[in-house]
């Protein structure tokens, strides 16, 4: 914790006589004032006053001192609080930013009507096979493969949550639920508007910072190591990849969900936006209630945050208790991992439980130099998607690569507030983690768009999860070891047909297959499993498939494998089965596979954890 703060998230225990009542609460917390003054003389000579401000969709409630504490007069008075069997979690309540992006030092120019510019601009929609970049002549290895899912989905059915700046009105912007969208920005100073408070509609108003308003010294945020920004748009830039810019108009560029409904949410202005907006947003967006306002009309079943900050993101931060309550109305939380080329348990809520945390991937497949990243041993970060490496060869320095090193869409030319549309219309790359989320955002809106056309259940939380790690493609370029980024790269073609039959059974959609869908040369990371369990994926294998590999490999305990062809199988009941050694290197190979889908039981020996399974095979020509 460093900084001063005058803003509390304190949550007490059910059943507390606090949580239940508004005063209790506040006459619970000026005692906390006088404890900590009696430990810290500042604290004791000038003792601030506590004012209730409101309860937050978390159940916590926020309150305010009537002057800014110091680090050290903060972290007394939270210790203080803390000590009270009734609290169950306090924090000061921070403000967070849109992760800080890297923009295009060039702009595209002749964006006339018609689409060449998608396939100028937008590489990373491509499959990342390696094909060469038609600009600059450079092998594609980091595509997201989003046009691969566009034959089985166009978002069509499902609904985006945007939460960051806002959007602005833009002539290749579906903006058509801007006003259903709501600014949860309370605090005056933060939002740009006259008065405090919560009001209708999702639009961005600007988040520039320069001016003396927002110097430190005035109670901003701008210093030497913070510099001025004019306003950046950054939430029109995150929903028109989400899905929000127009597809296949004859104009600019376009959306991955394009037909999806995008809804803004605003939640960062000048200087950031707080934690107890943010959190009560995250609650709104998924459907839940949120005391003052009324409910959100158009449920999301995926929120788009490429926002955070320093801290880690434990299950009883109210971060984490708000994305919960996302999940279990249904809603799948991306979180953008950070862009401080850090472990990304350090930043919040990139590392919040429930949170599907991306990484950023440049053009060669490579992580780029300022994502965080997993250490050894984490499974924070769940994938990593295309974000822009912005140098060649996705390196630290040089000139910039235009346009391959950056995801480029919709924004406003306005340095402050924006320009009416349609001269405020433009066109910008930027390159972070913010943009490596939306490409995730959207494949998650194109596959529950597929479940809805082929009239199946939406997917779960966890099984979108697990079906965006299970498809993800191998790098290119191997992970260096101590920095990974989790099962991989985003391929959303493979997710989305995935996805479009998960569950449906071997007799036309009758069965629940609990199975875990392989994909051929894909590691499936981080399993685990108790000892005597049994866990059971599949592959499927064409005809002329030849030298089939099923194999386990890599993290702690002792498993065996078990495959039949056709059919699930056990360890009693198989065709194949791996030699009996100790630990987790397991393999069977089969040179001449049959055409089937061949069920790979993985059996705990012993309890095991951070396993690969993989499966392979020579595809026919």
């Amino acid at each position: 914790m460093d900084g001063s703060y005058d803003r509390f998230i304190v949550r007490y225990r059910a059943g507390s006589a606090e949580q239940g009542s508004q005063a209790a609460a506040v006459q619970n917390i000026q005692a906390a004032v006088a404890r900590a003054g009696r430990s810290y003389a500042t604290l004791s000579m000038n003792a601030p006053g506590v004012n209730y401000q409101r309860k937050l969709a978390t159940g916590a409630y926020l309150v305010t001192t009537s002057r800014k504490l110091s680090q050290a007069e903060a972290a007394a008075f939270i210790q203080s609080i803390a000590a009270d069997p009734a609290v169950a979690h306090v924090a000061p309540d921070v403000l967070r930013h849109a992760v800080r992006d890297i923009p295009a030092s060039d702009a595209p120019t002749a964006f006339t009507p018609n689409d060449p510019n998608f396939a100028k601009y937008q590489t990373d929609y491509l499959p990342g096979d390696g094909a060469l970049t038609t600009t600059n002549k450079v092998a594609n290895y980091g595509g997201a493969n989003i046009t691969g899912a566009w034959d089985l989905a166009d978002g069509t059915g499902a609904t985006i949550a945007i939460l960051d700046t806002g959007i602005v009105k833009h002539a290749d912007i579906n903006t058509s639920l801007g006003d259903a969208g709501y600014d949860f920005i309370i605090d005056s100073f933060v939002s740009g508007r006259t008065a405090d408070g919560r009001v209708a509609g999702g639009w961005d108003l600007g988040d520039w910072t320069t001016g003396s308003k927002y110097t430190t010294k005035n109670g901003g945020c701008v210093d030497a190591s913070n510099p001025a920004e004019a306003s950046s748009w950054h939430g029109s830039h995150v929903a028109s990849a989400s899905g929000a810019e127009y597809t296949n108009n004859s104009v600019g560029m376009a959306g991955i969900a394009y037909k999806a409904k995008v809804v803004p949410v605003r939640v960062l202005g000048h200087c950031g936006g707080y934690d107890s907006d943010i959190n009560d947003a995250i609650v709104w967006a998924a459907g839940g209630h949120v005391d003052g306002i009324p409910d959100n009309p158009n449920p999301a079943q995926v929120i788009n945050m490429s926002l955070g900050g320093d801290g880690a993101c434990s299950a009883d931060d109210d971060a984490a208790i708000a994305i919960a309550k996302a999940n279990a109305l249904g809603a799948t939380v991306v979180v953008a991992a950070g862009n401080d080329g850090d472990d990304v348990a350090n930043s919040s809520p990139a590392s919040c439980p429930g949170a599907v945390t991306v990484a950023a991937t440049g053009i060669t497949s490579r992580l780029t130099f300022y994502s965080n990243y997993n250490s050894p041993g984490e499974n924070v970060v769940a994938l990593g998607a295309f974000g822009g490496g912005v140098y060649p060869d996705d390196a630290a320095t040089g000139a910039q690569l235009n346009p391959e090193g950056f995801a480029w869409q919709a924004i406003n030319t306005g340095t402050t507030t924006p320009k009416a549309s349609p001269g405020g219309d433009t066109y910008g790359g930027m390159a972070g983690t913010s943009q490596a989320t939306p490409h995730v955002t959207g494949t998650v809106a194109l596959m529950q768009s597929a479940r809805i056309g082929a009239g199946l259940p939406l997917l779960t939380p966890a099984e979108v999860r697990s079906i965006l790690q299970s498809t993800a493609r191998v790098p290119n370029v191997a992970p260096d070891s101590a920095k990974t980024f989790g099962a991989g790269i985003l391929n959303a073609g493979a997710a989305v047909a995935a996805a479009a039959t998960y569950g449906t059974g071997g007799n036309g959609g009758g069965n629940q297959d609990t199975t875990i869908p392989l994909v051929n040369g894909v590691a499936l990371t981080g399993q685990s499993g108790a000892t005597g369990s049994s866990t059971v994926y599949k592959l499927d294998v064409p005809a002329g498939a030849l030298a089939l590999t099923l194999r386990t490999l890599g993290g702690t305990g002792n498993v065996s494998i078990y495959v039949k062809a056709g059919s699930v199988g056990s360890a009693t009941n198989y065709d194949f089965k791996s030699a009996t050694n100790a630990g987790n290197t397991e393999s069977v190979a089969i040179s001449r596979p049959v055409v089937a889908t061949y069920y790979v039981n993985v059996v705990g020996e012993a309890a095991y954890t951070g396993v690969s399974v993989v499966g392979s095979y020579v595809a026919p020509k």
